[in-house]
């Protein structure tokens, strides 16, 4: 990334950073396959290539870094799992859509705009078989039932009383007989097989294309957590536990058939169910790892991740395949220093580790959510035999927007106008070509809508809080801001913005310019 000294002024910084060269084509034969895995919720210390410290194994991942490069400094768009989703696909940052802050649930209508280009509808105007297997959580457009009209037999001491249970009870009536109107195939995806939001959003169904596959339902009641669940309705096909599994079978099936067409090239977008809660490892993985059902997950993740290698080398598709692995945010579980402190391994009903045991979010500051770095500083490795340094590492600071324009690049293909606008190509970066990575700041943005921008070593925290779960929340924009120098304390634990006045009052222009819109390429 561009590191300006905190004497060149903003603008000169600007040109100097959005001086982004066109394409750069490699010389393969045929244009790569892309597959897209994204966990959900698994945080920066939760693989081992990353964390060596890290006591749950994960063999799978591990060899995945052993075979490729893992970034150290990649960041989703967001430290919650919808604008993440939107920005990955678009390469435009959530904030800029509808959706200010927080998640949808699985009754929202469709985020991403009809007519924005995503990934998929850009790799299929070049000749891509797109498929989506997983959680989509950008919104469905169900077919929906009238709801009954208003009865009301209430005394006048239970009219209070009964509106409140009236709101708790307010989710939409669904027709699960009739096809969708809206969803990952009006987004650029020939086949899709996904579930609507987070395993613990209802409906709980699976959708194929445009239909449920199962139009009888069951009443899911509510379940705490480890296994947490939200009252709704559940497709009697769809159990729990088996949903990861399940959700593997169809993406491996998917790769076989793309197998059998190999003159055809193909996306493959995977985003996991895990290890977001429910936490409900299959039991096969349970006790696995003696740290619990936390640790039992995200050794299932790691098996999920291993069956999808194990495919597309059994397959032959791997030598012109690029296999990225990453995730949506960082983990929910908050992190416990004190030596005797009960954790998730004591209480599975506890969302915390205890450091000494295991580190989801490893050093970082904060957990999902949160505006500090354990919000968004994920996992990031990528496998492309022939182009990608195995056991390669770069310290490169990306974002998941970046992903657009680096497959774009892959190709030797411009950009369609307007589309992508946040996102810069790390192509470079990704083949080891050593060239330094000039990309604009990157912006983040917390669950309540707390931005913060980081550029080179600097990041600027545009609030007095995390924005998130970890106290103080603050408020966006209230005084004093937070100044980190990530590379001396990439834990966050000192601020430096009386120190250095002149690089806060930089960074806060630098936030503001972008927020009123794209800078120019």
């Amino acid at each position: 990334m561009f590191r300006p000294r905190s004497s060149i002024n903003f603008l000169t910084s600007l040109l100097i950073t959005t001086a982004i060269t066109g394409p750069h084509p490699l010389p393969a034969a045929a244009p790569p396959n892309i597959v897209v895995i994204l966990a959900d919720d698994m945080g920066y210390g939760d693989v081992q290539a990353i964390n060596r410290d890290s006591k749950i194994p994960t063999p799978h991942l591990n060899r995945l870094a052993d075979q490729g490069v893992s970034f150290t400094d990649a960041h989703t768009p967001s430290a919650v799992c919808t604008p993440t989703r939107y920005g990955l696909l678009t390469g435009r940052y959530c904030w800029r859509s509808r959706l200010k802050s927080g998640v949808l649930n699985g009754y929202g209508t469709p985020l991403i705009e009809p007519d924005r280009p995503t990934i998929a509808s850009f790799l299929k105007s070049h000749g891509y078989r797109t498929g989506i297997v997983g959680k989509w959580h950008l919104g469905l457009d169900f077919s929906r039932l009238p709801r009954p009209g208003k009865t009301s037999s209430a005394k006048p001491g239970q009219k209070k009383k009964n509106k409140k249970k009236r709101r708790r009870a307010a989710s939409p009536l669904l027709d699960f007989t009739k096809p969708i109107l809206d969803g990952p195939n009006r987004r650029g995806f020939d086949d899709s097989l996904v579930i609507p939001a987070s395993l613990d959003f209802p409906p709980y169904v699976y959708v194929r294309n445009t239909r449920i596959t199962s139009s009888t339902t069951i009443d899911q009641p509510a379940v705490k957590f480890p296994g947490f669940l939200r009252r709704g309705p559940r497709g009697k096909d769809l159990v729990m536990s088996d949903c990861l599994d399940h959700l593997k079978q169809q993406a491996i099936a998917f790769l076989e058939q793309r197998a059998r067409e190999p003159k055809t090239p193909f996306f493959l977008y995977f985003p996991l169910t895990a290890p977001h809660k429910p936490v409900l490892p299959h039991p096969r993985f349970r006790g696995k790892t003696q740290l619990g059902p936390y640790g039992d997950f995200i050794a299932q993740v790691d098996d999920t991740v291993g069956a999808v290698l194990q495919a597309i080398d059994r397959t032959g598709l791997a030598s012109n395949t690029l296999v990225i692995y990453t995730s949506d945010n960082g983990s929910f579980m908050r992190r416990r220093d004190q030596p005797d402190a009960r954790d998730h391994v004591d209480d599975p009903s506890i969302q915390a580790f205890r450091s000494d045991r295991h580190q989801s979010n490893r050093h970082l500051r904060g957990t999902k959510a949160d505006i500090w770095e354990a919000g968004h500083r994920v996992p990031f490795l990528a496998r492309w035999p022939g182009h990608i340094k195995p056991g390669s590492r770069n310290a490169a600071t990306i974002c998941l927007t970046d992903l657009f324009a680096t497959f774009a690049d892959s190709l030797g293909k411009e950009l369609p106008k307007a589309a992508a606008p946040d996102s810069y190509s790390f192509l470079a970066q990704l083949i080891g070509k050593g060239t330094p990575h000039r990309r604009p700041p990157v912006i983040h943005h917390s669950a309540a809508g707390m931005f913060a921008i980081r550029d080179g070593r600097w990041k600027l925290v545009l609030g007095n809080g995390s924005g998130g779960r970890q106290a103080p929340r603050g408020r966006p924009f209230a005084k004093p801001y937070f100044l980190a120098d990530l590379v001396a304390d990439p834990s966050e634990k000192t601020n430096l913005a009386d120190k250095h006045p002149d690089i806060a009052i930089r960074l806060e222009k630098a936030a503001l310019r972008i927020r009123r819109g794209p800078l120019p390429r």
